[in-house]
């Protein structure tokens, strides 16, 4: 809070107290945002979210290294923000493709190692997948892409702050977070882009004052940038007790929910998820219909938060598998940090009521 009124200064402003509070305090949440993933500070550039930062990452790698090839592979179930920046790019004159998953979410390792090749600049699959949960096997990923000397990009927004997160471990040479996935302001995020081993190289999509290393002109936006360290922080200090806690609370709001329900499916995979994503099928109530039987108690959602509003059903259950009707009759529950077990209970009683009132009404 203090950064929009006392401390109001221009971080690009070197000449006075009020620019170097400003610069002094994005450089400290700079290195918050790097702690969190592993990074040094001055590999974290700052966008206005992560859908910029998806935007950074693909298309300006393209651009950089449009000498090296015009290849980009990517996933069936990624974000829109990742997908829609590969058809842009594909109208434009580059090859992409997109890989398919399993049943359960995880990409086809087979498919992939037959789809890269030595003219690949980027392969671009998210660590964790916004709708479903599920978490990809970013190791062998990445060390397929790396065989062929292609980049490897993670759109991580779903994963930050609620999974451990290692720029090696993953083998990542760019990475996109967002701030308000871990309770950050909204409109603000990261791009972490890998320094060494190698030296990565993007051309700027935003240009004008040169600021973050001319990757990302812009005037900082000082609070902004201030909250989403102080998440990143947070985030990293209470990451294993949370992850527990959300983890038990996912688990009894899915057996809640089986045990009074008939016909009750998980969508994504049982283990390798995100600790706070439950997306579930419901017999064959449609889950839109669900929604306005609970939208004065519950939040909930048929698909992604970025897409609501579509009557299209979930590109992300069409992939795994899932048929519309069942697509339609699929929610996806989220939990978080302020979520307690009495919610839990409610979302139980109050899920089985309107599912039990919505099949009457069918019968009738």
């Amino acid at each position: 809070m203090p950064y929009f009124t006392e401390h109001f200064g221009n971080a690009s402003s070197k000449g006075h107290p009020y620019g170097w509070a400003a610069a002094a305090a994005v450089e400290s949440a700079r290195q918050q945002v790097a702690l969190l993933i592993g990074a040094s500070a001055r590999e974290i550039i700052f966008t206005s979210g992560a859908t910029e930062a998806n935007n950074l990452a693909i298309k300006g790698a393209a651009a950089f290294y449009r000498d090296r090839g015009n290849h980009i592979v990517t996933c069936v179930t990624e974000h829109p923000a990742v997908l829609d920046c590969c058809s842009s790019l594909e109208s434009v004159g580059y090859r992409v493709s997109r890989v398919g998953v399993d049943r359960q979410g995880r990409i086809d390792l087979d498919e992939l190692r037959d789809v890269v090749e030595d003219g690949t600049i980027l392969v671009s699959v998210m660590v964790a997948n916004n709708e479903i949960g599920t978490i990809q096997p970013m190791r062998e990923i990445a060390a397929l892409a790396r065989e062929h000397g292609a980049l490897m990009h993670c759109d991580a927004a779903q994963a930050a702050g609620k999974i451990p997160l290692d720029i090696d471990e993953l083998g990542a040479d760019l990475i996109s977070i967002s701030a308000h996935k871990m309770y950050g302001p909204k409109g603000k995020g990261a791009l972490f882009v890998r320094a060494r081993n190698p030296r990565v190289r993007l051309q700027a999509q935003i240009e004008g004052g040169g600021q973050e290393r001319g990757l990302r002109s812009g005037t900082l936006d000082v609070p902004g940038i201030v909250g989403l360290g102080a998440a990143c922080a947070l985030a990293r200090s209470e990451m294993e007790e949370e992850g527990a806690r959300t983890t038990e609370l996912r688990d009894y709001l899915h057996e809640g929910l089986a045990q009074r329900l008939q016909d009750v499916h998980l969508n994504g995979h049982p283990e390798h998820r995100l600790p706070g994503c439950l997306n579930l099928r419901l017999g064959d109530v449609d889950g839109s219909q669900l929604l306005v039987g609970l939208r004065d108690h519950v939040a909930l959602s048929s698909g992604s938060a970025c897409a609501s509003g579509t009557s299209e059903p979930s590109h992300v259950l069409r992939a795994i598998g899932v048929t519309d009707v069942e697509a339609f009759a699929s929610v996806r529950l989220g939990l978080g940090r302020f979520t307690t077990r009495q919610d839990v209970d409610t979302v139980i009683e109050r899920v089985v009521e309107e599912f039990e009132r919505l099949e009457k009404f069918a019968t009738t």
